[in-house]
């Protein structure tokens, strides 16, 4: 969730709305396919040109994310809801090979 300070002392948090009354087009994926992608993204440390030498992000560059997935409309940020969207499917798609690595190793021992 990105948080952010407005003028005045209340912090307020911006959330996305993705619920079926507002969204469209809806496509199943292939989570597998979407963890091979996650798997080849270049990821580095790095810092913005305006920011002082000692501080460091992580993460791919908004380039390369969108030549990888083809989400968002601007190669030149990485929106969250997308970036959250890949790591959620990523996710999903580790848990399913590990449970099927792990009947596969139960059915080798019994």
């Amino acid at each position: 969730m990105v948080t952010w300070r407005p003028r005045g002392r209340r912090r307020r948090r911006r959330q996305f709305a993705p619920e079926n009354r507002r969204v469209d087009e809806v496509v199943p994926l292939d989570g597998f396919e979407v963890l091979d992608k996650v798997a080849s993204l270049p990821v580095s440390t790095w810092r913005y040109v305006w920011e002082p030498a000692g501080v460091r992000h992580l993460g791919p560059m908004a380039q390369d994310f969108a030549a990888a997935f083809g989400l968002g409309d601007d190669d030149r940020v990485i929106n969250h809801l997308d970036a959250n969207g890949v790591l959620m499917v990523s996710v999903q798609a580790l848990h399913r090979r590990v449970q099927e690595l792990e009947a596969r190793l139960a059915a080798l021992e019994a």
